[in-house]
């Protein structure tokens, strides 16, 4: 197993039923920034993801649609999922489907030494199921149904009448789990993260557990039972699995797993209980590590309503994306919304800081500076001279942001890491407002100084452009071919983005990185 030098960090993997909206992107794009940073910081890192494509949900979806589960899920994943990954530039090392066969191969060894251990049963069980959750509800789970579905028990997540079960199913003994759970979250107060989804996960297992139905019958869907061929897996507790055959978990060469895991777990908190409760008594059962971390992230909120495409409040990521550019919608989601907080998007509140911050804050800092190198010193980078306290405070602020920057990605806070770059951001225009370049530039007798105020400017520049290069990617590389010395901005260690010293000479920036965007072409969705 992993000895903590690594960095693994999974995504959920999504359901075929449907095209991804921002709420996936989102989730996505926080793994990616995490999973991009701490490559920069040296740290052996691998980020997973991919589709669940088992289970009731799907089988009906592609039934409606006229063809079979397979075919569904292999055209979603083709035209909807992986296209999902360019267009928000996700960088991630693998993408797993559960239906790839070594899936399969590693969900039936775990079942099976499962079922050898005694830790599966069979039984009966009857149920509140929601096939929007894939799970069996309890009576609290429930709320009274409005509109069409007036006087009817629905799901308290899909808005969706619960469907009355009952089924000769194969269990899975959680309920012998429960002090265990109990005193991992006591032991180890970080393992579910941020405080509200622990203290709801703890009060949660407090009431007492019950040994979870792991098949259906009713359906063919699915990976079979290998003891028999009757029954299909439970989809969840098949694409659980996902986060440890991916790595190769029950093949041959589990290299990867040894390596790697435990992971972190970075999902919406709607089903943090999946993954802190159900997930890592799979794993104790099993005798194996549970993950490092389970972070159950915020929703996406339109309207003040979670984001659902059944409710036509799903946004496609292109929506945003071919208006702002992939950079702005990355940084808007990290920086606006506090990570572990639900969060508004609204087109207005992504114009005002992409003007604010990215236009005229970050991208305007980046293209003055430039253009007045090359006007002054014909893109070649002075030297310093004697440094001022104004200087000396900007080189400071410079070491200060990058050292709480990855302070604050190692809490997993990116909005702090985020809104602490840009202390130096808005520092650095305040000291070239101050300064006065284009005045010193008219007195011969200034040229020194000049100099020193445009190469400590650019010195934090370049600070601002490692930290913010697993953010923006793309812009940052831009910026980086103009002033950087060659190689990729993604090869700079983040930790140390503060020894940045330079290259011996900057070319001026041929178009803006952030190009202003007019109004009459915003909010079209």
């Amino acid at each position: 197993m992993s000895d903590g030098s690594s960095f693994s960090i999974t995504t959920p993997i999504f359901y075929v039923n449907d095209v991804p909206h921002i709420g996936h992107a989102y989730t996505e794009v926080a793994a990616d920034v995490l999973a991009r940073w701490h490559r920069q910081r040296g740290d052996d890192t691998w980020l997973l993801t991919g589709t669940d494509e088992h289970g009731q949900k799907i089988l009906r979806t592609a039934s409606a649609n006229e063809v079979t589960p397979k075919e569904w899920a292999d055209r979603l994943v083709t035209e909807a999922w992986k296209p999902l990954l360019d267009t928000v530039d996700v960088a991630n090392d693998d993408f797993i489907r559960t239906t790839d066969e070594r899936h399969e191969r590693g969900v039936t060894a775990f079942l099976q030494k499962l079922y050898d251990d005694g830790y599966i049963y069979a039984g009966e069980f009857e149920g509140f199921y929601c096939v929007g959750c894939e799970e069996y509800k309890q009576p609290s789970d429930l709320v009274p149904g409005t509109g069409a579905y007036e006087g009817q028990q629905v799901c308290a997540i899909h808005s969706i009448p619960v469907e009355v079960l009952s089924e000769r199913n194969y269990f899975f003994r959680m309920s012998d789990f429960e002090q265990r759970l109990l005193d991992l979250y006591e032991s180890n107060p970080q393992f579910i993260q941020p405080e509200s989804v622990r203290n709801e996960i703890i009060s949660f297992v407090k009431q007492g557990l019950r040994d979870l139905s792991i098949s259906r019958s009713s359906f063919d869907w699915g990976i079979k039972i290998p003891w028999d061929s009757d029954h299909v897996l439970y989809v969840w507790f098949d694409a659980l699995l996902n986060y440890v055959t991916a790595l190769g978990y029950g093949s041959d060469d589990d290299e990867a797993f040894q390596r790697l895991w435990p992971s972190v777990h970075i999902v919406g908190k709607d089903i943090a209980r999946f993954h802190a409760v159900i997930w890592p008594a799979m794993l104790m059962a099993a005798g194996l590590p549970v993950p490092k971390r389970v972070f159950g992230h915020g929703w996406l909120l339109v309207g003040g309503e979670k984001m659902s495409k059944s409710k036509l409040t799903g946004i496609a990521p292109s929506e945003i994306t071919d208006t702002f550019g992939s950079d702005a919608f990355r940084y808007y989601f990290l920086r606006a919304i506090t990570f572990g907080q639900d969060g508004n998007f609204s087109w207005e509140d992504i114009s005002a800081r992409y003007q604010a911050e990215l236009a005229n804050g970050f991208g305007n800092l980046a293209s003055r500076l430039l253009a007045m190198i090359g006007k002054y010193f014909d893109g070649a980078v002075p030297e310093r001279g004697e440094l001022s306290a104004s200087d000396q405070a900007i080189d400071a602020l410079a070491e200060s942001v990058t050292t709480r920057a990855d302070a604050a990605i190692a809490a997993f806070a990116p909005h702090d890491a985020i809104a602490t770059v840009w202390e130096l951001v808005d520092a650095l225009n305040g000291y070239i407002t101050e300064q006065q370049p284009w005045a010193l530039a008219k007195d011969d007798a200034q040229r020194e100084r000049l100099g020193t105020v445009l190469a400590t400017a650019l010195r934090g520049l370049g600070t601002v452009a490692v930290l913010v290069s697993p953010v923006m990617p793309k812009a940052t590389e831009k910026l980086w071919a103009s002033i950087g010395a060659g190689g990729s901005i993604a090869e700079q260690r983040v930790d140390l983005a503060w020894e940045w010293q330079g290259a011996s000479t900057v070319v001026p920036l041929e178009s803006g990185l952030f190009p202003r965007i007019e109004q009459a072409e915003q909010g079209a969705a």
